[in-house]
């Protein structure tokens, strides 16, 4: 009876500190947005989430492997897919929260700029170099990448001039750093690093919808998981999404 008092009386965050965290997979795209989040929810009494970032198809590979962890983020609906075939994910905790839009980088010195039309002469613009993009193989900024090209009758001219990257934060840094004259990321991943300009928009209908799912995976025993994911889900995670640039749904 003692210890039952005891706990009932212990301060908010030594009860917090006593419960695990939920451990949190996510798309390389969500860092910065995903980590004000966390620490948001952690100033509300919980255990501080702990988030490993990365591309969603390498993300998917480890959830398939048996990975341990809570929570999946994807980048597209199509690794969230791959996985609920395979009854690795919590079917009912599956929700679309977040959308974003696909740009062309430049280094923030460059002058160049696109009006992004069928035909545009992106080619042209990368000359020698190369054109950076989250391998379009695999990688889900890569892969909407390479639909919008292919729709926009650029692909076969710049298909053979890529710096393909594990994921769309390292594609990212190769803009960044004057490694590729050109990228294609997320408009929120320009917004997140100072070095880039937007060079240009690339149309929404030139691809598939660009959408986040998440869903709580079928091997997570933590009680804390399902709430991170409830408040990633309310108005006031939406919230902090939309202040790194996200849409929200």
């Amino acid at each position: 009876m003692l210890l039952a008092v005891l706990a009932v009386l212990a301060p908010a965050s030594t009860r917090a500190a006593q419960r695990r965290g939920p451990l949190v997979l996510a798309a390389a795209s969500l860092q910065e947005a995903l980590t004000v989040a966390a620490a948001s929810w952690t100033a509300r009494g919980h255990p501080r989430p702990v988030i490993s970032f990365a591309a969603s198809s390498a993300l998917a590979r480890q959830i398939e492997v048996r990975a341990p962890a809570d929570l999946f983020i994807s980048a597209d609906e199509e690794w969230m897919d791959y996985l609920a075939a395979r009854k690795l994910i919590v079917p009912a905790s599956r929700a679309v929260f977040l959308t974003n839009r696909l740009v062309i980088v430049a280094p923030a010195a460059s002058r160049i700029s696109f009006v992004v039309r069928p035909g545009f002469a992106l080619a042209a613009a990368l000359g020698s170099g190369r054109l950076a993009l989250a391998d379009p193989d695999a990688v889900p900024a890569g892969r909407y990448a390479k639909q919008a090209l292919t729709m926009l009758k650029v692909w076969p001219t710049v298909q053979g001039n890529l710096a393909r990257a594990e994921n769309v934060r390292a594609a990212l840094a190769l803009v960044a750093r004057g490694a590729a004259p050109l990228g294609i990321v997320y408009a929120t991943d320009a917004r997140a690093q100072s070095a880039v300009r937007i060079a240009g928009w690339i149309p929404a209908g030139a691809h598939a919808p660009i959408l986040y799912p998440l869903a709580l995976l079928a091997g997570s025993t933590n009680p804390e998981g399902e709430d991170f994911r409830r408040y990633l889900l309310s108005d006031e995670g939406k919230a902090i999404f939309r202040r790194y640039g996200f849409g929200t749904r």
